[in-house]
């Protein structure tokens, strides 16, 4: 049995390149063709600053957030890991502090 496919010329040109192109394939209502609609794989971009490069992490500053990491390995024990998350925490509010006072 043969079907016929209707497939985007942008689509058939990745194709005839040799790439990969995944998606879907499902019959149109309005035309009751079977048509391929190739999935959209592209990742949001992010404007994100680094304000400071942590010894375990990072604190970053997007549009609306601030964000903080921070990665400590479990092998230091409870009150090893507190101490090194709260010395980071320190230094990243100090870097964020003086980061918002060179923006004056």
């Amino acid at each position: 049995m043969k079907k016929y496919i209707e497939i985007s010329e942008e689509v058939f040109a990745h194709l005839e390149n040799g790439k990969c192109v995944e998606g879907s394939v499902r019959r149109d209502k309005a035309t009751g063709k079977i048509v391929f609609k190739a999935f959209n794989r592209q990742s949001p971009f992010r404007h994100e600053r680094v304000i400071c490069q942590l010894e375990n992490g990072w604190l970053k500053e997007s549009k609306h957030r601030i964000k903080f990491f921070n990665s400590v390995k479990k092998e230091l024990g409870i009150v090893a890991i507190e101490q090194v998350m709260k010395r980071e925490l320190g230094t990243a509010m100090k870097a964020l502090k003086n980061c918002k006072l060179e923006d004056l």
